[in-house]
Order: C-alpha cells, then sequence, then structure tokens
C-alpha cells in the first residue's frame, strides 16, 4: 500500500478528500508504503517518492530513504494512515521527522506547503547526430495521475511537435501513482492498439483495459520511458504497457511493485480494514506486485533527475551523464 503523506487524496489513498486527485496538494510532498526486502538495521516506513519543489524534497529526502519517527514517536509500528494524520496540518506549521538515508539518520523540521501543481512539465532538447542535422527530441516529465494529467500530456506533445520534435522521452521516474483511469488515459496517447492492463482476482482475468487506437495522439514517434524505484501504481501499469507493448524502450532501474488492488471499510470503531480484491497485470500477464517493472537498460549513475539538466546529458558525449540518441531509442 502506498500512501501521499501529508497530501490529500489520490486513487492508491482511497480514505482522504479529492484535492490531490484535482491538484491542489497540501503537506510535505512524500509518497510512503511499507518496507519491503529492507535489510538495514532501522525499521520505519519506506520514502516511494518525494514531489519535486516540496518540502521534503527541498531537505533531501529521497526515494528509498527510511522514516524513523514523525514528531518523536517512532514509525516501527506505524500504520501508514496513523503517519499520515501526524504529517497533516496547518499551512505554515513545521512537522519533525527523524530519516534514514544510507548510512545516515538525520532530524528534519518540515514546514507544511499548499502546492497547485501542473502534472506534467516538458522541454525541447537539440541533439547532434553523427553526419545528419540535429535531432529534436520532446522531454516530458509526468509527476502523478490526477484528473488534468492525461490533456496536460497531449498539451505537451501538442506544443512540442509544433516546435518539430521526432522523438520522446516520457520520464516516470518518482512518479507514485493516483487516478487509475487516467494512467489508462494517458497509455492510450501512445498506443495505436493492444492490451493495457489485466485486472486479476483469485478466478483469473476480470477485467481487461485495451486500446483500439481511437485515442492515439503518438503512436508512432520513438519513444524511451524512465523509470526508477520511486515508480508505482498507475505509472507501473503505464510502463507495462509500453514495455509490453514494444512501444517504448524503458530506461533506469525496477519499479516499485504496487499491484495489489484494495478497498477500505470503515470499521464501527471509525477504524479502517484494506482488504485485497484483485491485483494487476501487465498485457505479458507479469504480477508486478512486490516485483515491478524491470526496465530494458539502467541509466548512467549520474543521470540527472531534474528535468533542467536532461538536454545536457543527449547532448554532451563528454557528459557523465551521456546518453546518446541512438541507444535511447534503440528498441528491444
Amino acid at each position: 500500500m502506498i500512501l501521499l503523506l501529508g497530501f490529500l487524496s489520490q486513487k492508491n489513498l482511497r480514505v482522504c478528500g479529492q484535492s490531490g486527485a484535482q491538484g491542489a496538494l497540501t503537506g510535505v510532498g512524500l509518497s510512503i508504503g511499507y518496507p519491503v526486502g529492507y535489510n538495514g538495521s532501522a525499521t520505519g516506513l519506506l520514502v516511494i517518492s518525494s514531489t519535486p519543489e516540496a518540502p521534503a524534497s527541498r531537505a533531501g529526502i529521497l526515494s528509498g530513504d527510511i522514516i524513523l519517527a514523525i514528531d518523536g514517536t517512532s514509525t516501527e509500528n506505524m500504520g501508514i494512515y496513523e503517519a499520515a494524520e501526524r504529517l497533516q496540518g496547518p499551512e505554515g506549521t513545521l512537522v519533525e521527522v527523524t530519516v534514514h538515508s544510507g548510512s545516515e539518520t538525520k532530524s528534519l523540521s518540515l514546514k507544511r506547503e499548499k502546492v497547485s501543481f501542473n502534472p506534467v512539465k516538458s522541454r525541447l532538447c537539440e541533439v547532434s547526430v553523427a553526419g545528419k542535422d540535429k535531432s529534436r527530441v520532446g522531454y516530458i516529465k509526468l509527476t502523478s495521475f490526477n484528473q488534468n494529467s492525461s490533456s496536460a500530456v497531449k498539451e505537451a506533445i501538442e506544443t512540442l511537435r509544433m516546435n518539430n520534435v521526432n522523438s520522446f522521452v516520457l520520464d516516470l521516474r518518482d512518479n507514485s501513482g493516483g487516478l487509475f483511469p487516467e494512467g489508462i488515459e494517458i497509455a492510450k496517447i501512445w498506443l495505436d492498439k493492444g492490451v493495457i492492463v489485466y485486472i486479476c482476482d483469485s478466478r483469473g482475468v476480470r477485467d481487461i483495459y485495451d486500446t483500439d487506437g481511437s485515442g492515439s495522439v503518438a503512436a508512432s514517434e520513438p519513444l524511451a520511458v524512465l523509470v526508477n524505484k520511486g515508480t508505482a501504481s498507475a505509472s507501473e501499469i503505464l510502463a507495462g504497457a509500453l514495455k509490453d507493448n514494444k512501444r517504448a524502450t524503458l530506461f533506469g532501474e525496477r519499479t516499485y511493485g504496487k499491484g495489489k488492488i484494495q478497498s477500505v471499510f470503515e470499521l464501527s470503531d471509525g477504524s479502517g480494514l484494506a482488504v485485497t480484491v484483485a491485483r494487476y497485470e501487465t498485457p505479458s500477464h507479469i504480477d508486478i506486485d512486490k516485483v515491478g517493472v524491470t526496465p530494458d537498460h539502467p541509466l548512467p549513475a549520474t543521470f540527472p533527475l531534474n528535468e533542467d539538466e536532461i538536454c545536457s546529458c543527449l547532448r554532451d558525449p563528454e557528459s557523465g551523464c551521456y546518453l546518446n540518441r541512438v541507444e535511447l531509442f534503440a528498441m528491444r
């Protein structure tokens, strides 16, 4: 289970309001889950992703960090809903978190903020190709799946096309998911046909989400998709659909592995019970829960998360993060 800490709801939260799904967020900007296979001595809550430019990100909290305590209370046996209640609060107030990052443990004071955001950022990168004119790559960073996401992706594609791009990079790193229907709609943008995801229960396939190409906007240009361990839930469905349909080559690291579909029932004492009712499978029938989506290739270790630095990694062969266009768009 994944929760947007201090933020209001998205699809994988279900028990809070709808502000997050509509793009207005209040909190510190963390998405968390329970650690899976954590080998360190510290136990707590795992940071799945840290929203760019939000309080937690500015304080240096990263995907893979462990939250050990909130306002002095250990998270060792703390549920994620309790953690959310402790991290939420009036705008401008402070919350103290203790975080284990690598070999370091640090205490941080985070000021809660309310942020309205566009889930999509885009950039045009001009890349030199040996013996040819410069190639134009359209970079699209998708940070979450709210009700604006699919329309924002379409707008970004159209804007980049007006600047004569001939290939795209879709960055899903540290995208912890959100509204499931938006993930389906964004998959349709890139696919001319094919299965997007299977919904399976104990009796087998229950529902099939596919596309006939009627919603396609960019089904032909070369496409590379960037993923990491902060890529979760709806973004894993999107990445898996593009990979299994051979529409895109995936770069990065194995995704988080959030493949369960859960319903939350309120109990008489005010607590909640989460019941797993189904699971997601990719078009190749891969159950992603606790496994994730495996990329086709790793990214250079120094490849940046900041979109402001991406173009230099595609343009400058002397850069430590250089990834040339031929490698980027070579299909498997």
